[in-house]
């Protein structure tokens, strides 16, 4: 169970490996791309995110990026024929794309889930007035 408050980076990096962004010991995913309920592992609910179609939207931009001028330079230094660069280019477009929807989409929710976006809120309040306790409860009082 995780204690205290997470950060930004580590509850995107959690979720871009597919782990709970609360505690990084359960899965997000019960499918491909279908986001669990609630983590096996520390119960925090999931099912709140609204990740729609954002993290397609960044995979085409990264993945277009590397891509497209991959295909440039392969067609300035040496003009393959067509039917080569679609053989090459398609399958490592569709790869690609496929390797990084899952873990994009984990860290997006990761995102919404610590800045408590959506129905993320009541789960962000009860974190910071845990933190808040644990902050209070070890600060030495004043005789």
């Amino acid at each position: 169970m995780a204690t205290g408050s997470v950060s930004l980076t580590k509850a995107m990096w959690r979720g871009f490996l597919g782990k709970c962004p609360n505690c990084g010991e359960g899965h997000m995913f019960g499918r491909f791309l279908k986001v669990a309920d609630s983590c096996d592992h520390c119960g925090e609910e999931l099912f709140h995110q609204r990740a729609d179609d954002f993290p397609a939207y960044l995979v085409m931009v990264v993945v277009g990026h590397l891509v497209v001028p991959a295909i440039l330079a392969v067609e300035t230094a040496y003009a393959p024929a067509v039917w080569l660069q679609l053989a090459v280019w398609l399958p490592v477009t569709l790869i690609a794309s496929l390797a990084l929807l899952q873990p994009t989409k984990g860290a997006i929710v990761g995102l919404q889930w610590q800045l408590g976006m959506h129905g993320f809120e009541a789960g962000k309040l009860r974190r910071d007035a845990g933190a808040l306790v644990l902050v209070k409860a070890n600060t030495p009082h004043a005789a």
